[in-house]
């Protein structure tokens, strides 16, 4: 088997959904983190200049959509279908939208009585809300995101909201189908060990 080694800052970000799959693909990988301190030296020879990067038998693939595909297919968690394996890719993006949205924000230099304003007025309402409403309704009448069988879509959305609950359950909470899928997730084995002993960090 090829040599996979994960490379990411020491935090879940958009490292975490790519560890969620290794893990429950049963995928040995080495989880490499990178401290923040290090990283403006690490960057001027990182392939792509971004993390997470992964190594496969020391070849360098960059793109955390990249990269989870890459990971997805490994563990089964893609669909042979075309067109259904883009929708897969459009709820992946929405996913790390929701992340992407959210970090940006609560990493921005504006004051922390700003951010709460701005996560609470702009990001709960025109990013998670919508998305919550989405996906809620898509799930009134199906078990998985995409087809019949579980894939790395549903792994993105039940990652995203994994974070995203840590800092708005009181949003999350209004939409029962959305926490009973993320909930699925979160209990298969790997993943539900995984949660109770990974590194806490802030992000």
């Amino acid at each position: 088997m090829p040599e996979y080694k994960l490379v990411y800052f020491n935090g879940r970000g958009l490292g975490e959904l790519v560890r969620w799959i290794f893990l429950h693909g049963d995928i040995p990988f080495t989880d490499e983190r990178v401290e923040m301190s290090e990283w403006p030296e690490k960057k001027k020879v990182t392939p792509g200049g971004k993390l997470p990067l992964l190594y496969i038998d020391g070849k360098p693939l960059w793109q955390s959509m990249a990269i989870g595909r890459f990971a997805a297919k490994l563990a089964g968690l893609t669909l042979d279908d075309t067109l259904d394996a883009c929708y897969c890719d459009a709820f992946v993006e929405t996913a790390k939208d929701l992340l992407s949205e959210m970090y940006k924000i609560m990493l921005s230099e504006k004051s922390q009585e700003e951010k709460d304003k701005e996560l609470r007025e702009e990001y709960v309402v025109k990013t998670l809300t919508p998305v919550l409403e989405k996906v809620n309704k898509r799930l009134e009448t199906k078990q998985w995101l995409i087809g019949d069988k579980m894939t790395w879509a549903d792994f993105a959305i039940s990652r995203s909201i994994d974070e995203v609950a840590l800092h708005f359950s009181d949003v999350v909470s209004k939409y029962p189908n959305v926490s009973a899928h993320a909930e699925k997730i979160h209990q298969l084995p790997k993943i539900k060990e995984w949660r109770a002993k990974r590194p806490n960090s802030p992000f």
